[in-house]
């Protein structure tokens, strides 16, 4: 099964505030009061003003993401990050192999990475995803980590969470999902 992410996720207020004029975003609700923002092209044109450019080559460290943070997309996520923490987590695995990177503003400025892993050899609160989650606030919860705590596994990529959005779902709705189908089985 693939998994593919690239999205702002960041205070779900600081984003609503920063996004209500524009036409391509699409908030998902994550627990925690956070939210995520799903990078779509057609976003990365309206918050710039120019076409988002992509990497040709395989994300590593010294370039630890896809998509090419542009100087006027990190002008954006930096002054955004004045009101609260602000990360961009970038995400793509296929058949359990793939990598993902991440980077989080703070003030500004970048207060932590940018950080890739393709191997995921480390303890799990250092990949990167879960460790920018950390430093956005996310507080340790039921789930086996912060990208699973904020409800980050519920989709699969960026057109499910653009649905998700749209939908107005929280990150708890296949959970509720799954509570309703087991009460209509037991007669609750």
């Amino acid at each position: 099964m693939s998994y593919q992410l690239s999205a702002v996720v960041a205070d779900i207020e600081l984003l609503r505030e920063h996004t209500a004029d524009l036409d391509h975003a699409v908030l998902g609700e994550l627990r925690q009061d956070f939210g995520l923002l799903p990078v779509t092209p057609q976003l990365v044109e309206e918050l710039t003003g120019a076409l988002p450019d992509f990497s040709v080559d395989a994300p590593d460290p010294g370039h630890p993401f896809h998509l090419v943070l542009s100087a006027p997309l990190t002008e954006v996520l930096a002054g955004w990050s004045r009101g609260g923490p602000v990360a961009y987590l970038e995400a793509e695995f296929l058949g359990g192999l793939g990598h993902q990177a991440a980077v989080v503003w703070l003030g500004g400025a970048v207060s932590w990475g940018p950080r890739f892993d393709d191997e995921l050899t480390l303890a799990r609160p250092d990949w990167p995803i879960n460790a920018a989650l950390v430093r956005l606030g996310v507080e340790p919860g039921s789930w086996i980590d912060p990208f699973a705590e904020l409800g980050l596994h519920v989709e699969r990529n960026t057109a499910g969470w653009l649905a998700h959005g749209r939908r107005r779902l929280s990150a708890d709705y296949w959970d509720d999902l799954a509570d309703e189908w087991e009460d209509g089985q037991s007669g609750g």
